[in-house]
């Protein structure tokens, strides 16, 4: 099976990050790729390592979702992060790799926005579509973060989706018109990546979380689906934990840190 524009070699040559994604994997079909960098990580691999699959035959988003994995035309890959924090500062995470995700899109000539907390969309002739959704899972011990696995699916050139999601997602092939190179979106990702992880392990979130709000899909009316009902308001920005801030009808800001954020047609 040829992979062309993910062959580890022409990838690397691309490649300009320092650390990150220099030990690339490739696998023409994997359960999940985070689930195999989980593994790595257990055994022992130091940060940076990067898998990219063909396919994913158990793909999966927040919220134990499916993710559609076709072989072959999107992608499919996770990064291995070892940022010596307190597990409790690691939350920003999602959000540092939603700002890189922007912006090496918009290098690439793309207009992504950015949903809480962690879908890329961009425009089309029918309203926002979904692009890329981004999964971290982590595990700790003693209170620190022991790694974290930093997991990335892009609708690259799909064109025709299953019809549950025919109405809610996009490709890049789609809105460009034309086939796009896989390795050229994966290597722009990490190399927008690293510089931004690496600030917020040294400073903190508040540089990354700039690049969030510059992108951010924000000033909108709607709902967030949460886990004791729905709140309804005006979504402000983020907190330095990631938190979502929602102005309500009283005119109160609620900090939300878990649920899902959906618009409502009208504008704010």
């Amino acid at each position: 099976m040829t992979i062309a524009d993910l062959d580890p070699s022409r990838f690397l040559a691309r490649l300009h990050a320092r650390r990150l994604g220099r030990n690339f994997m490739y696998r023409p079909s994997c359960a999940s790729t985070n689930d195999e960098v989980a593994a790595c990580a257990l055994a022992g691999c130091a940060e940076g390592l990067l898998i990219v699959a063909g396919e994913q035959t158990g793909g999966r988003g927040r919220r134990g979702r499916a993710w559609h994995s076709p072989a072959d035309e999107n992608l499919y890959f996770s990064l291995l992060l070892r940022p010596a924090l307190p597990a409790h500062l690691a939350a920003p995470v999602t959000l540092l790799a939603g700002a890189a995700l922007a912006v090496a899109l918009a290098h690439l000539a793309f207009t992504p926005q950015l949903k809480w907390p962690n879908d890329v969309l961009l425009d089309t002739p029918l309203g926002p579509r979904k692009v890329a959704g981004i999964l971290t899972e982590m595990a700790s011990e003693a209170g620190r973060v022991r790694h974290i696995v930093l997991g990335v699916g892009i609708n690259v050139n799909t064109v025709e989706f299953p019809e549950h999601l025919a109405s809610l997602a996009t490709s890049l092939g789609l809105v460009r018109g034309q086939r796009v190179d896989r390795g050229e979106v994966v290597a722009a990702f990490i190399d927008a990546f690293e510089p931004i992880y690496d600030d917020f392990v040294a400073h903190g979130p508040s540089a990354a979380l700039a690049e969030w709000h510059r992108f951010a899909k924000l000033g909108k009316v709607g709902w967030v689906d949460r886990d004791g009902g729905q709140c309804e308001g005006i979504a402000q920005g983020v907190d330095a934990s990631g938190a979502l801030l929602v102005k309500i009808a009283s005119g109160d800001v609620v900090f939300l840190h878990a649920g899902e954020v959906n618009w409502l047609p009208r504008s704010a």
